[in-house]
């Protein structure tokens, strides 16, 4: 499978071949709607507090007695029926963290990939290496690739001219290969990929087993 290499001005400049295993996969939606769901699960913070009515300031006191006022009995200014009272049930501190198997974490990264592909909204460039590290440059470059939604900008790795040239754009996130997931990628309208970031994520999205399967079977060839 093969993707037009472009430079920053826009100019086609080269092919890439791509491993069809990796960006031609079928969308498979339960898998990334359930991986959408963890990485948001992860970003809680989950430090939401109510106080109960053991929390709350005052009522140490019987309001009044139990019996003969023709009034129902309460034990406590502060119970969750009461102005001011305690919060009952209500939220305490927790972690929502839920654990993504790595194999569905690189599946789903492949599914969305791959939609992205086949939608043409991924666009990969031979490098950003021109940027200076401006906004200018960066509005300069999406203008040439004819980008005007929201932009992910993935490099193999962490380049700082990039991202400070793409810091002041509200639609402009950068990332390294590395820390490239389904969620950033989705939630993106369009992907601005380079070369060298492109065989990275190949390279990680392939299991050990797969990478050992295809190494016999190109010494095999």
């Amino acid at each position: 499978m093969e993707l037009p290499v472009l430079n920053t001005s826009g100019n086609a400049v080269d092919t890439i071949e791509v491993d069809e295993a990796v960006f031609d996969v079928p969308m498979n939606q339960t898998l990334v709607h359930q991986a959408m769901v963890i990485y948001q699960l992860n970003q809680r913070q989950g430090t939401h507090s109510t106080r109960t009515r053991a929390e709350v300031s005052g009522g140490g006191r019987k309001p009044w007695i139990q019996k003969h006022t023709g009034r129902a009995r309460q034990g406590s200014i502060r119970s969750p029926q009461w102005r001011h009272g305690g919060i009952a049930f209500g939220p305490k501190p927790r972690d929502y963290r839920k654990a993504l198997p790595r194999a569905m974490r690189r599946k789903a990264l492949q599914c969305v990939l791959s939609e992205k592909i086949r939608g043409g909204r991924l666009i990969c460039v031979d490098s950003m290496d021109s940027l200076d590290g401006k906004t200018k440059s960066m509005k300069q470059v999406l203008e040439n690739l004819n980008i005007s939604s929201s932009v992910l900008v993935v490099t193999e790795e962490a380049q700082q001219n990039v991202a400070r040239a793409g810091g002041n754009l509200k639609q402009v996130w950068t990332l390294p290969s590395d820390l490239v997931n389904a969620n950033d990628v989705l939630k993106r309208q369009t992907i601005l990929i380079t070369v060298g970031a492109i065989r990275r994520i190949a390279e990680l999205c392939q299991s050990p087993r797969y990478r050992a399967r295809r190494a016999a079977s190109e010494v095999a060839e």
